[in-house]
């Protein structure tokens, strides 16, 4: 009788952990906008500087969700091929009401990027791996620890002319996938999901900017929580070159956090 009530227990077990676990899928929908300025100096023929600053709110400027700086050194084989390491910093504003206190990020990243093209259509691919350190607030206080995790992203970016006029929009298309794996990471190995749909337009020789909806997918470490963000986003490109009046190669992506 032991036994056979031995092994009623370790057949239940599972089923009881699960029950204690919320199951149905919530999902937070919210407006934000994005915006940001993403630089790319050349100081030799293939080395170069990359430096980009950004800043997301909720709903149109309402209140702040975070500020994010990023820098780092390219080499650039050739204008097709661009490969980058550096340093980022956020400052991720709290979500829950009456709350303060700001949350930092300290973050490395290597990235590998390419450009090719298919027929008209110009294709922009990019890996890039962090690694993140995220200090942890509890009751609106820092509590001195940190959250590691390993991120990686796999982005790819269509360019499609869609007016014979040069000087006119392209119509940008692009998605990123992001996963990260850590000690800490359990229900949602699957970070983010990244859908952006709108208009690339060139100021001049060195400044462009994108413009249109990105849809933001989140899954919380939780598991069963999403976060669905509507973002109006507009990001500015700046190609420079120290070493010449001719401008930059275009080696910036989608310049994101």
């Amino acid at each position: 009788m032991s036994r056979f009530k031995l092994i009623i227990l370790v057949l239940l077990l599972p089923m009881i952990a699960l029950g204690q676990v919320p199951t149905e899928k919530v999902i937070n929908e919210q407006a934000q906008t994005w915006v940001s300025i993403n630089s790319v100096t050349k100081f030799s023929d293939h080395w170069g500087i990359v430096a980009d600053a950004h800043i997301r709110s909720n709903e149109i400027f309402h209140d702040n969700n975070f500020y994010f700086l990023r820098g780092g050194i390219s080499y650039i084989p050739n204008p097709s091929v661009s490969v980058t390491g550096g340093y980022a910093h956020m400052w991720l504003a709290p979500t829950k009401e009456g709350w303060n206190t700001y949350s930092d990020e300290n973050r490395i990243y290597q990235q590998a990027q390419m450009t090719t093209k298919i027929g008209k259509v110009s294709v922009l691919q990019r890996l890039r791996n962090e690694q993140r350190w995220q200090e942890k607030i509890v009751n609106d206080e820092s509590t001195g620890e940190n959250r590691f995790t390993n991120r990686v992203r796999y982005l790819v970016s269509f360019n499609i002319p869609i007016f014979k006029k040069k000087t006119m929009p392209l119509l940008v298309v692009s998605d990123e996938i992001l996963i990260h794996f850590g000690k800490e990471v359990v229900y949602n190995t699957f970070d983010q999901n990244r859908l952006f749909v709108g208009i690339k337009q060139s100021i001049n020789p060195k400044l462009s900017f994108d413009f249109g909806y990105m849809n933001v997918y989140q899954q919380k470490y939780t598991g069963y929580q999403y976060d669905m963000n509507h973002t109006l986003r507009l990001f500015f490109y700046l190609n420079s070159s120290l070493k010449s009046t001719k401008p930059a190669p275009v080696h910036h992506s989608s310049g994101d956090e």
